[in-house]
């Protein structure tokens, strides 16, 4: 019987925010299918590496009167909740923050 070969997948993840999307007056039915309570604007960011989804969450609600909707430390997702000028100012210091101070790449701030 001759052997099969093994392959080993390594995922070496770059240094950058890969999302940071903002949704104005979210509808009802969206924050009651997430699990949120309902708010002025949502704001959406993906980093790799993932961990730093905790350091993004930090930064934003220091940043602005927001709240911590979702983070999830092993995919690098991070909901937030709030006013639309405060989601929007913590996207915006959390892309900034990553970007300048760590070195990463940021991603361009989009709405909906």
């Amino acid at each position: 019987m001759a052997e099969k070969p093994r392959v080993i997948q390594e995922y070496v993840p770059g240094k950058q925010v890969t999302l940071a999307h903002l949704i104005a007056n979210p509808r009802k039915e969206l924050c009651e299918k997430l699990g949120l309570p309902l708010s002025g604007a949502l704001g959406i960011i993906t980093i790799t590496p993932c961990e730093a989804a905790i350091i993004a969450a930090d930064i934003a609600t220091k940043t602005a009167a927001v709240q911590v909707g979702f983070l999830d430390r092993f995919t690098g997702s991070l909901v937030v909740c709030g006013a639309v000028s405060a989601v929007e100012a913590a996207l915006v210091q959390v892309n900034d923050m990553l970007a300048k101070g760590l070195g990463f790449t940021a991603a361009r701030l989009t709405r909906s």
